[in-house]
């Protein structure tokens, strides 16, 4: 039995990307699907690695820092993928509590300055 394959359009689908988002996958080398003259079909390795990517975006990770993360895979295999996935991960998170805590304060002032104008706005009709 042959592995599930997809097409171009139903990899888009699937995912819920843009053609062009997909093109450029495959440009920056993130994505290698099988071609058959023009078209392009995505086994179970590109799916995967589909997922992993979007995961990865969901997360804040650059594209660039997905593609190497993901060759570690190929050159290194599973155990040196997953210890550089903590080392990222904890990167990650300390970066993402960091941006947390900047838009904390920021609606924090926002809202003050919101405030104060509506008070100020209130005296002057009231």
């Amino acid at each position: 039995m042959s592995q599930p394959r997809l097409s171009f359009k139903e990899m888009c689908a699937k995912f819920d990307v843009t053609p062009r988002t997909l093109r450029y996958y495959e440009y920056i080398e993130l994505l290698q699907p099988e071609r058959e003259g023009r078209t392009r079909f995505y086994g179970p390795r590109e799916i995967a690695r589909m997922t992993l990517i979007l995961r990865g975006r969901k997360f804040g990770y650059p594209l660039e820092e997905i593609r190497q993360w993901l060759l570690i895979y190929e050159k290194e295999g599973t155990v040196a993928q997953m210890r550089a996935w903590i080392t990222m991960a904890d990167r990650q998170l300390t970066e993402l509590a960091e941006q947390r805590a900047q838009l904390e304060e920021a609606m924090q002032e926002l809202k003050r300055l919101r405030d104060d104008t509506a008070d100020e706005l209130h005296r002057r009709e009231g």
